[in-house]
């Protein structure tokens, strides 16, 4: 899908606002601090999401840091389930699993805590947006390595151009997106 329905009439990119040359030069960020704090936006896009996810069955949500953690937090609430955090190094206490991944622009590493999931459980991956998909196949890979049955990823932005969601292999749920 590429953006969730708007059967409430209200458009969540008036809500997100575009920010040229941040963090350098040639980059246009999509700042969510807005959306986060117009509460009648906010509870719209979480309920968009808890429609989108519903049928999907997880059993846990899994955000990946930071502002993963921002959107599957209240959906975990709102759907009655757990979550787990997916966190940069050094994080997390007791023993973790982690996974190196390559980025266009370097490298990164993810962990997440050993037991945080059990074998087989259903989980969906969040994050505040999809853009080349490096990060998010990462997720997806480690918590496949710890157990998880990955049913879907989804998002708050997806930079549709990018082609992340090809990377992947799950279906993918994202509020708004941009294609270009």
């Amino acid at each position: 899908m590429d953006s969730l329905p708007r059967a409430d009439g209200i458009d969540l990119k008036a809500h997100i606002r575009s920010v040229p040359d941040f963090p350098k030069p040639g980059i246009l960020f999509y700042d969510i601090s807005t959306l986060l704090r117009d509460a009648d936006a906010w509870q719209i896009a979480i309920a968009r999401m808890t429609r989108a996810l519903t049928p999907r069955r997880p059993e846990l949500l899994a955000g990946i840091e930071s502002r993963g953690f921002l959107l599957a937090a209240p959906l975990a609430s709102r759907l009655g389930l757990g979550f787990t955090m997916i966190r940069k190094p050094g994080k997390l206490p007791g023993p973790t699993v982690g996974l190196d991944y390559e980025l266009e622009y370097g490298s990164d590493r993810l962990e997440i805590q050993q037991d945080a999931v059990r074998p087989g459980q259903r989980v969906v991956v969040l994050d505040d947006l999809l853009a080349t998909g490096g990060t998010m196949a990462a997720a997806i890979s480690l918590l496949q390595q710890v157990g998880a049955e990955v049913v879907s990823a989804a998002v708050t932005i997806e930079l549709n151009f990018l082609g992340g969601r090809d990377k992947l292999g799950v279906p993918v749920d994202a509020l708004v997106s941009y294609d270009e």
